[in-house]
């Protein structure tokens, strides 16, 4: 029998986890402080060069995906492929950081772990200049 917080539990698996502070907030509390964290991701994305290039780049993508989109359909493909290719390179910079904090020493499983999130930025890459390549050959043959 175990004691926690003045309960009893039969078993260790009853016993509560410790909880992380955020998730004991509610509503409105709750979305102002994951607000925050959200944007101090981006600020920290910011910090990476191919992310600020990317978000550069997204501030001529995206308005330019209004006017050579031709129905909402095609808008929202150039202009989500855009979005799409930081939200991969994000991502990847969380398994990178993720990786440089358990250690400098090189590691198999680490590095494939890199080049598996550099792989998924690759494709993302194609794919949104997939794309934007057929949008403008439409745009450019009609």
């Amino acid at each position: 029998m175990i004691v926690r917080d003045n309960r009893v539990m039969s078993t260790p698996h009853d016993a509560i986890p410790e909880v992380n502070p955020q998730k004991l907030r509610t509503g409105l509390n709750r979305l102002w402080h994951a607000t925050g964290y959200s944007l101090a991701g981006l600020r920290a994305g910011w910090g990476e060069t191919s992310f600020r290039q990317e978000a550069l780049a997204s501030m001529l993508l995206l308005p330019l995906a209004f006017w050579i989109g031709r129905s909402w359909v095609e808008t929202a493909l150039l202009a989500g492929s855009v979005l799409l290719v930081m939200i991969v390179e994000l991502l990847n910079t969380c398994i990178e950081t993720a990786i440089d904090r358990i250690g400098p020493e090189w590691n198999h499983l680490s590095k494939r772990a890199k080049d598996m999130g550099s792989a998924a930025v690759l494709l993302s890459v194609l794919l949104a200049g997939g794309i934007w390549t057929a949008a403008i050959a439409q745009k450019l043959a009609g």
